[in-house]
């Protein structure tokens, strides 16, 4: 039922599968003989973070946010709120930021100034999908999966209402089912 509300099919799930794979070695070369912790910003990235982690092969440790822009709407409201924190301490720690969607920058900008704020020995920026024409922010990803037009996708965790989360590839939502 999902699939009808799906326009396009941007990215499969075998070419998901390898470009998180080839992100996994990205990380694996960069982080030789380091611990790094990887910090997944919930909801969209579980997916993601997931296979990501399966992907490095290095003694990581994994922390989760849930920091939120959007509400239900397609368009960031500006307004960036924590509702879950990281559980410990990043203060010495080589931190990798892992999100689903790098759109206007808000979320991640206002994270990285908090987050700065903790003392990390090093922060980085690891996003599935980058939508730069849509970048208000200065803000740029160190580890990027895919770079994508202006349109409003879901799957593979990424969702418009809590919906199409559980697609195993990432699509162009149909404009008429957001109502643009």
């Amino acid at each position: 039922m999902m699939h009808r509300d799906i326009e396009q099919i941007l990215y499969t799930e075998e070419e998901l599968r390898r470009r998180v794979r080839d992100l996994g070695a990205q990380i694996n070369a960069d982080y030789a003989g380091r611990k790094p912790l990887l910090a997944s910003v919930l909801r969209g990235s579980f997916i993601f973070m997931a296979d990501l982690t399966r992907a490095i092969d290095l003694d990581v440790t994994v922390d989760f946010m849930v920091v939120s822009s959007y509400g239900a709407g397609t368009v960031s409201s500006g307004q960036v709120e924590i509702k879950k924190d990281l559980s410990d301490s990043i203060e010495g720690r080589d931190l990798i930021i892992v999100e689903d969607i790098l759109d206007s920058g808000n979320t991640l900008y206002y994270l990285m100034e908090v987050l700065r704020a903790r003392k990390p020995a090093s922060i980085r920026i690891c996003t599935l999908m980058d939508k730069p024409e849509r970048r208000t922010k200065p803000i740029t990803a160190d580890y990027v999966g895919f770079t994508i037009p202006d349109a409003f996708i879901v799957g593979y965790g990424l969702d418009y209402d809590e919906k199409y989360r559980n697609l195993p590839y990432v699509g162009v939502l149909k404009p008429s089912v957001y109502g643009k």
